[in-house]
């Protein structure tokens, strides 16, 4: 297991194209509703910054309506291709794995209609879009990189209350992956040892890159300004939550916490605000409608305030105006939300899962919070807002800490050490014949 350094890319031989594949989501799909979140942020971030480095990349995604192009660009250097695979419409996750040898046909298809040796590298993201990395990669000769970004074996040890558990299907789907992939690229050194326990992935596979966060974009402001813009009273106690809708992202944990904070006076109810911002999402489609008539059974729905998924400023102005920032996942693999609102200096208070003990500071930059009781997440709330002045600060200076261009390079230095270990293995096995 090792952390890449990006100080080293130069050092090496950079990749010329690089395939990304995205088989359930496209990056040009609006993060924070549907299949949409983190996953496309990360992609579209990193490609972007390797297209800047001379690298071109092309993204491979579903098409999901006959109104989109065969090709798009999403940045200079960076192609989204729209690979016809299935029905033109959204499918769920469960119906996707029959789409797999048509999209895998289709990603064979680009490649062969330029030179031999056009693509140096497949980078997939999730499991699905590693089944197709794995059979490409054995097609064009070059290295497969993996991002799992979720595991079913982890969300399926911290399921939410009700939620429907990860298929047996997906645990051997990903287990051919992880067996397969040239390097396994980790979020967090907490995933890497998943990797390495639950599915036994080779020590020597596995490397630790951290996400980051854009810290052009996302940056402290006037919360006075950022109030103005949605509406909101410059007096208001504003708490917020911004993710997919879905019983693993949790936000019924804020909203129970909310409740508390009304019951017990520990806020003015006159002065609080509960800010949700995202759209429906997995197993959340099944009830779209369940968080509004939560917060109606709860008594609190004259205090919350539901926005659609938001990007760029928009979704700036919200962390600017909350003053603090809930995350409360059953299961989260880094939580890029906790980055952003910690850039824009507003504290964060998050599970403590997964890869967000990395990504929130406990007692610097926000709190965690063991468990998922309503009553707990109160008194950290209550804390937070306590002691804003002094975490907003650590939040700005954790955040600093992380940005897309390290991530880029850490990247980079990880292909070329895959695709210098694969003509290794190659040259290796003509030898021995």
């Amino acid at each position: 297991m090792s952390v890449l350094d990006g100080s080293v890319v130069r050092l090496r031989r950079l990749p010329r194209r690089v395939a990304v594949l995205s088989l359930h989501t496209s990056p040009l799909e609006q993060p924070g509703t549907g299949d949409a979140g983190g996953m496309n942020v990360y992609i579209t971030q990193t490609a972007t910054r390797m297209a800047r480095q001379g690298i071109a990349v092309e993204v491979f995604t579903r098409a999901t309506s006959s109104d989109l192009p065969p090709t798009a660009e999403l940045a200079p250097g960076v192609l989204v291709r729209h690979v016809t695979a299935g029905p033109y419409e959204v499918l769920a996750r469960d119906e996707l794995p029959a789409q797999l040898c048509p999209f895998t046909a289709g990603v064979l298809r680009a490649e062969a209609r330029h030179e031999p040796g056009y693509y140096d590298l497949v980078h997939s993201h999730y499991w699905l879009s590693g089944q197709v990395g794995y059979l490409v990669r054995d097609r064009w000769g070059v290295p497969l990189v993996h991002s799992a970004h979720t595991l079913a074996k982890v969300k399926n040890a911290a399921l939410a209350e009700g939620d429907t558990p990860e298929p047996r299907l997906r645990e051997i789907g990903e287990q051919q992956v992880v067996d397969e992939a040239d390097q396994l690229i980790a979020n967090t050194d907490v995933e890497a040892a998943q990797l390495l326990d639950l599915y036994g992935a080779s020590v020597d596979k596995v490397h630790t890159v951290a996400p980051g966060v854009d810290l052009d974009m996302f940056r402290p402001g006037s919360r006075l300004a950022a109030r103005q813009a949605l509406g909101l009273s410059p007096s208001s106690v504003v708490l917020a939550f911004v993710g997919r809708i879905q019983p693993l992202k949790a936000p019924d944990v804020l909203l129970r916490a909310a409740a508390e904070l009304v019951a017990h006076g520990s806020v003015d109810r006159s002065r609080l605000v509960v800010v949700i911002v995202g759209g429906p999402s997995g197993t959340g489609l099944e009830a779209p409608t369940a968080l509004q008539e939560l917060a109606s059974s709860l008594g609190i729905a004259d205090v919350v305030r539901f926005l659609p998924p938001r990007r760029g400023m928009a979704l700036r102005d919200v962390y600017l105006a909350a003053d603090v920032v809930a995350v409360p996942s059953h299961n989260e693999s880094f939580g890029l939300v906790a980055l952003e609102a910690q850039a824009c200096g507003t504290p964060v208070v998050a599970a403590a899962v997964g890869g967000l003990p990395v990504a929130v500071a406990n007692g610097r930059s926000g709190l965690l919070v063991a468990g998922h009781r309503a009553e707990t997440w109160a008194s950290a709330l209550v804390s937070a807002l306590r002691s804003r002045p002094l975490l907003a600060q650590g939040a700005v200076a954790h955040a600093r800490e992380f940005s897309w261009d390290r991530t880029t390079d850490a990247l980079v230095a990880g292909y070329a050490d895959a695709a210098n270990a694969f003509r290794r293995a190659v040259f290796e096995a003509e030898v021995a014949v």
